[in-house]
């Protein structure tokens, strides 16, 4: 049921790609690299309070899927959510402002790093409690199937969120119900920081899904086209009613699980192999200049235009003021 694709091959399913779209990746990618660090530096300077997950590392993932989707299709995740905010289009001012928890921020400044949201984008959070998402994804697709749409929803949860039970019991509900839900394993191979083969008995997690009939594969997180190129196969197989698919992404953060984490369980060595030989990011630079489709000069230019953007959203974020009392009795159901 379920395809064995190593990084390797994978990188061999590229899909043709016009100038304007790959630099339309690059840009994305690069876009939430430079927020997330200006993210952490606000971080530092003490100006982000509670937990705060840098995305840096794995911006391919969520890029590469985003270009497979189309309005009203959903996503939902777990805490380290800022790049899929931004990859669907959420106001970068307003990502920030929320993380600093001011008024101007998406969620008004009461849900921070893990808890914000946007009706608009159909972005549904955030969720800090691990793989408790994945449920719910399900129902966002089930509520799609039962309105009788061809909208697809995008579960993300991570390698360690693999081994909770209710990643298991949703998946059968899913396949039962023929769900149009993309459960999308975004494996950094560390989880909080045990290495997968420390946590999980199966090298590959996607195989999980035999057991319920669920196909998938494993994709090369770490090559944005090659992310683009299994999102649109399995989004098509969601949008023809054949039921959920599972990604199993393989990609690496470069920081540790949060900026608490000294990630003193992997080698410096290791991290920094990864950045020379496999960041995604410098992979695009590299095929845009191989190609003649850009300059050196031409991309300078974008990292100036998107480093002054997230100057901005900074200034933004710490110019906005604080929520006021009264939005406690604000947004209160039960």
């Amino acid at each position: 049921m379920a395809t064995r694709k190593t990084p390797e091959t994978a990188a061999q399913a590229r899909p043709n790609v016009s100038k304007e779209e790959l630099l339309t990746y690059y840009r994305d990618m690069l876009m939430i690299r430079r927020f997330e660090e200006k993210a952490g530096q606000l971080y530092g300077m003490g100006l982000i309070g509670g937990f705060c997950h840098l995305y840096i590392g794995q911006e391919a993932v969520v890029v590469g899927l985003e270009a497979a989707t189309k309005p009203g299709d959903k996503r939902i995740t777990s805490y380290r959510d800022h790049g899929h905010m931004l990859a669907c289009g959420m106001d970068p001012k307003g990502v920030m402002a929320e993380l600093t928890g001011r008024e101007g921020g998406l969620s008004k400044g009461k849900g921070g790093s893990m808890h914000m949201f946007s009706k608009d984008k159909h972005f549904y959070g955030g969720h800090g409690i691990v793989g408790a998402q994945v449920p719910l994804g399900a129902g966002l697709a089930f509520a799609d199937k039962y309105l009788g749409n061809d909208n697809v929803t995008f579960a993300y949860f991570g390698d360690g969120a693999a081994n909770q039970g209710q990643v298991y019991e949703t998946f059968n509900m899913a396949a039962l119900w023929k769900l149009p839900v993309i459960f999308v394993i975004e494996n950094n191979q560390y989880a909080m920081g045990t290495a997968q083969k420390r946590s999980t008995s199966t090298p590959d997690i996607y195989m999980r899904g035999e057991a319920f009939g669920i196909p998938g594969e494993i994709v090369d997180g770490m090559d944005v086209l090659a992310v683009k190129a299994a999102s649109e196969k399995a989004v098509a197989h969601c949008r023809s009613g054949a039921g959920p698919y599972i990604l199993e992404v393989k990609t690496y953060r470069y920081r540790g699980h949060s900026m608490s984490d000294p990630a003193k369980y992997r080698t410096r060595e290791e991290v920094q192999k990864m950045r020379d030989e496999r960041d995604a990011i410098e992979n695009v630079r590299e095929l845009l200049i191989s190609s003649g489709q850009a300059t050196d000069e031409d991309l300078k230019a974008i990292d100036r235009e998107i480093k002054a953007i997230v100057n901005e959203a900074a200034e933004f974020s710490k110019e906005s003021p604080e929520p006021a009392l009264t939005e406690l009795w604000t947004d209160i159901y039960a």
